[in-house]
């Protein structure tokens, strides 16, 4: 069962400040998991994380408070 709902590409689009078009080729080489639901993707939230965690400079501080 789905946690969370998942994610348009507008969405994540718009979450990312990047085209549709972007996100549909991060979609069609593989870099970013997505589901096709008849002619819509979507992608769980999990796995845009695990995209962003991927193509970040530096690995996430385990303790953010500072």
């Amino acid at each position: 069962m789905l946690s969370r709902p998942m994610l348009t590409l507008h969405e994540v689009a718009d979450l990312l400040k990047v085209k549709e078009s972007t996100v549909r080729g991060w979609i069609h080489d593989g870099s970013l998991r997505a589901a096709k639901f008849g002619r819509d993707w979507r992608v769980a939230q999990k796995d845009l994380e695990t995209y962003v965690n991927a193509h970040a400079n530096r690995p996430a501080d385990d303790d953010e408070s500072g």
